[in-house]
Parts: C-alpha cells; sequence; structure tokens
C-alpha cells in the first residue's frame, strides 16, 4: 500500500474523498506543518506520494521541499497561474478542485507504476547495460538463498548497495543489517566491538555490552574491505562461521547467533591466499555466491542513466534552480571521461555540477575544469580523423568519375579500369550519389 501524505487546511474532508477509493492518507494541516519544529517536514518522513494544495500560504517552500523526496500532485481551484507556477519548480501534475475519487484513482495509479517499477535498475542500483543486468540476476538469486555472498569490485562501483539490495530482498529483510567497517576496527578493540563483553570483565567494564554480532542476531552483517583485514581478524572471523557461536569477554557461555554474511572487497583474495595474506579457509567460506561488479568504464552504456539518477538525487539541493537534465554536450564529454573512481566518481561530479549551474540544464561549462580539459586532445583527434575520412571519400568519389567518364558510362569498363568488381563499383556509386 502506498504511504500518501496530503498537505491542506482541508486535508481531513479530502481524506475522506481517498478513503472511499481505498486509500489511507496521512493528513497534515498546513498551518501545523509550518509550525513544526526544523528538520519535522513531510519530506523527512517516508511517503511515496503527496498531494499538495496550492489554495495555502507557503505553498512553494512546501513544494520545493518535497519535490525531490516523492512526486508531488498540485490541486487547487481552477488558476492558470498557479498551475503553471507548480510545475515550473517541480510538481508532477496539476489537478482541479473539486477532486473526485476517478480522478484520484487514476492519477495515484499512474504514479504509482513510476514509484513501484524501474526498467533500469534494481532498487537503487541502475544499469541497462548486459554485465549489471547479469549482476540483477545473481542478486535476485542470492537474496532467495541463505549462503555467503562475496562482492568483488574496485572502489566506487556500489558494493554496499548490492549487499543492501540483497538483505532486503531476503526473508531477513525485516531484521536488522549491520554494516561493519572491517579497517575501522583494531585488533586491540576487535573482540569487544565483536563480541561484546561482561560486566567487570576488565578495568573499565563497568556494565555489560552486547557486540555487533550480537546486536544483528536474525539479520545481515556485512563486513566491508574484508580483504584488508588483520590475521586476528581473520580467526575470529573464521571461528564463527565455522561454529555458528560467539563468546562476549568474560561471558561463561557461548551465544548462538544467527546470522547471514555478507563481504565486500576490491582486493584480489585468490591472489592473497596465494601469497599467505588472507586466509584460504576463510576465502572459501565466504565467496559461496560471487557477485562481481564491472568498473564503469566496462559499461559506459549506463553512464547516461546514472547521470539522469544523480540529477534527480542531487538538484534538492540547489533551493533557487531546479535543475531537471543534462545538455548533449555536457552528456558527451561525460561519455569521455575513464572513471577511475567508477559510480562515485560520476556522482561526485554530478553533485558539483549542479552547485555550479545556472539554468535548470547542466552545461559543459558547469563540469569540473578537468572534465573539460581532459576531452580536448580526444575531440582534437576525432576532429582529424574525420578530416581524413572526409579527404578519402572526396578522392574515391573523384576517382570513380574520372573512371565513369573514361569509360563513357560502362560500369563493367570502368570497374576494369578501377580494378574492382562490378557489383563493387555499382555499390559505390550509390554510396556517392554518382550520376552520368
Amino acid at each position: 500500500m502506498l504511504n500518501i501524505l496530503i498537505i491542506s487546511d482541508e486535508a481531513k474532508g479530502i481524506a475522506s474523498l481517498f478513503r472511499s477509493t481505498g486509500f489511507t492518507p496521512d493528513t497534515r494541516d498546513m498551518k501545523q506543518a509550518s509550525a513544526a519544529p526544523q528538520g519535522a517536514d513531510e519530506a523527512s518522513d517516508h511517503y511515496d506520494i503527496a498531494f499538495l494544495d496550492l489554495d495555502t500560504d507557503n505553498w512553494q517552500e512546501r513544494l520545493l521541499d518535497a519535490r525531490h523526496s516523492m512526486p508531488v500532485i498540485a490541486f487547487s481551484r481552477p488558476d492558470l497561474h498557479k498551475a503553471v507556477e507548480a510545475l515550473k519548480l517541480g510538481a508532477g501534475d496539476y489537478l482541479e478542485k473539486p477532486l473526485t475519487a476517478e480522478v484520484i484513482s487514476e492519477v495515484v495509479g499512474r504514479h504509482q507504476k513510476k514509484i513501484l517499477s524501474h526498467k533500469y535498475g534494481f532498487d537503487e542500483i541502475i544499469g541497462n547495460s548486459a554485465p549489471m543486468q547479469e549482476v540483477f540476476g545473481l542478486i535476485k538469486k542470492a537474496a532467495a538463498s541463505e549462503s555467503n555472498v562475496l562482492i568483488t569490485g574496485e572502489s566506487g562501483t556500489g558494493k554496499e548497495l548490492i549487499a543492501r539490495a540483497i538483505h532486503r530482498w531476503s526473508p531477513r529483510s525485516e531484521k536488522s543489517f549491520m554494516t561493519i567497517n572491517c579497517t575501522a576496527i583494531p585488533d586491540t578493540l576487535l573482540e569487544s566491538e565483536l563480541f561484546g563483553f561482561e560486566k567487570g570483565s576488565f578495568t573499565g567494564a563497568q556494565y555489560t555490552k552486547k557486540g555487533l554480532l550480537e546486536q544483528a542476531l536474525g539479520g545481515t552483517v556485512f563486513f566491508d574491505e574484508i580483504g584488508d583485514v588483520s590475521p586476528l581478524f581473520q580467526t575470529k572471523v573464521l571461528r564463527v562461521l565455522q561454529e555458528g557461536e560467539i563468546m562476549r569477554i568474560g561471558g561463561m557461555r557461548q551465544i548462538r547467533v544467527d546470522l547471514r554474511f555478507i563481504t565486500a572487497t576490491s582486493r584480489d583474495l585468490k591472489t592473497a591466499c596465494q601469497r599467505g595474506m588472507f586466509r584460504e579457509d576463510l576465502f572459501y567460506r565466504l565467496n559461496v555466491i560471487n557477485i562481481h561488479l564491472p568498473p564503469l568504464r566496462d559499461r559506459m552504456e549506463d553512464v547516461a542513466l546514472l547521470a539522469k539518477h544523480f540529477v534527480q538525487k542531487h538538484a534538492t539541493k540547489r533551493k533557487d534552480v531546479l535543475i531537471k537534465c543534462i545538455s548533449g554536450e555536457a552528456l558527451s564529454l561525460l561519455l569521455e571521461h575513464s572513471y577511475p573512481g567508477n559510480v562515485r566518481e560520476l556522482e561526485n561530479i554530478i553533485e558539483r555540477s549542479i552547485s555550479f549551474a545556472n539554468t535548470s540544464e547542466i552545461l559543459p561549462a558547469d563540469l569540473p575544469p578537468d572534465i573539460r580539459q581532459a576531452q580536448a586532445p580526444a575531440r582534437q583527434h576525432r576532429a582529424a580523423a574525420q578530416l581524413l575520412k572526409d579527404a578519402l571519400t572526396t578522392v574515391e568519389k573523384e576517382t570513380i568519375t574520372a573512371a565513369l567518364l573514361e569509360s563513357n558510362g560502362n560500369i563493367s569498363r570502368a570497374a576494369t579500369i578501377l580494378g574492382i568488381y562490378r557489383q563493387q563499383l555499382q555499390r559505390k556509386i550509390k554510396q556517392h550519389k554518382i550520376t552520368m
């Protein structure tokens, strides 16, 4: 069921109309909303769609706050000026009062399709390329399994997003998702952080503390950068995987832990095992299901989709202008970049460009200087290649024309003069649109 928000001075009356169509909306009086403390506005809540009454004060501010968190349907008494202004500010639709059950059902149904489906991605992971479609298939299979998952790929490819998607679509989705940054826990604090401790177990232990693994019981634990951990860390994690038990520091009994483990690394763990830097038995326990994320340079066809997604995600940071899209020229520059920082780098570029944009469209001048300057040699190379191609085309056309003149238009004799087959010459004549 969709979470629908109604913002209006007449919210209670309108809500009854929604309930008659089978929806149970949340209502918010505009005056109460404007008096709410900062940070308590509707944009911070998890709503799927909002209906905003324009016949109230400060509706523009409410629309600016909510437009990027959810689709906003504006409605009011017939007023062309308000309708145009609302659509310019980012409203997804406009309705005239009085609202009817039929109109509400139609517009909610239309936006519901946009909310619940995304043909170019899986959750927040965007991609239409063949490598990413394969990744989406693996996510679905991993989500249906209880086996451990190892996610590999370069830094910035979105490994944590994959882990969260697996958890969200798994039977454990109602339980916690615990992210543990392996490199942030020193060996001296390893046991207390992972396993917890009992009161009085050491100096300063003035209370009993549950470790991170115990806090995540029944859920999913995500070990990020598992390839960078110390030998001690590897040993402790391996024991948990083998025994399914932990013991707090100072504890007297083992605690059974029901957990699903997902790990991620940007390192080549097979090579690390061969060099003795990573335990082979731990590697095979972690690598039951492997999902490899390709670098962005190997799926450049996804750049345009990702760029559009990041525009929508970060445009809310500009309150003075609504950034809607990227110009074709700017997108061409983005497609020429190699992205050593992968998707994270592209997101950074888009967020920075939004800050510098002066219109609703991101232009080449809004992109970082290194993106613009680095493309100059490539553009020069393409220009030179095009000049050469044009020159060769001109020479070929002139040569064929001369042979046809010499043969008085006889295609077979002209082909003999040129040293090519008759069919080839016919294709060339048609290609160059040569007439005699």
